[in-house]
């Protein structure tokens, strides 16, 4: 047995086959079915309202002249489109929402995501129909798309900011996109509010 062992073909063997071992758990990261990262951002909220300064050398109360009086009501938040996401490759159900902030900007958020970690997925908006099934797994890389980051967490509360010169015309669905394997998780279609 020793001298089976012992042999250059057998040493290169065993050490070729713990190497593709390494290299297939790098690539696959199969524990990430098992781990779950949970993300709570808050929903974005406006600063709140402020009133103008005093004057600092005239009597209390007095405002200073030059600044213009402020409505005090808070700003609110606009949604230019939602969705609620559906599965595809992995088990996913949430909602998507693009939200316009009182300043203008505007940011993508996923509420009640729950979906399966994977390796390198990201959030992409993009202009693919959202398709049921097998069908709706490859789609979202054969037209426009723009990527808003990595996932934060498979499961929870995200917010992704949009940013300031996109064009969203076109852009009418949301996917939970495994950018290892080109396949989507779940997606969503984006409608505007009726």
């Amino acid at each position: 047995m020793r001298r089976i062992l012992g042999k250059p073909v057998v040493i290169a063997s065993t050490l070729v086959g713990v190497f593709m071992a390494c290299v297939g758990l790098y690539w696959f990261q199969p524990w990430k079915l098992w781990v779950d990262d949970t993300v709570r951002d808050e929903l974005p909220a406006a600063a709140p309202a402020t009133q103008p300064d005093a004057v600092p050398d005239a009597p209390s109360g007095t405002a200073n002249p030059s600044d213009k009086p402020r409505s005090s009501a808070p700003p609110t938040l606009l949604t230019l489109a939602s969705g609620s996401l559906i599965s595809h490759e992995h088990s996913t159900s949430g909602t998507a929402e693009i939200i316009r902030l009182p300043d203008g900007s505007r940011t993508l958020r996923l509420e009640n995501l729950d979906t399966s970690n994977g390796p390198d997925l990201r959030v992409w908006l993009t202009d693919a129909p959202v398709k049921e099934g097998k069908d709706g797994w490859h789609v979202f890389d054969d037209g426009k798309y723009v990527s808003l980051g990595k996932l934060k967490g498979n499961k929870g509360d995200q917010n992704y900011a949009l940013p300031a010169d996109l064009d969203l015309k076109g852009l009418t669905s949301v996917s939970i996109w495994c950018d290892r394997f080109d396949v989507s998780f779940g997606a969503a279609e984006l409608t505007a509010p009726a």
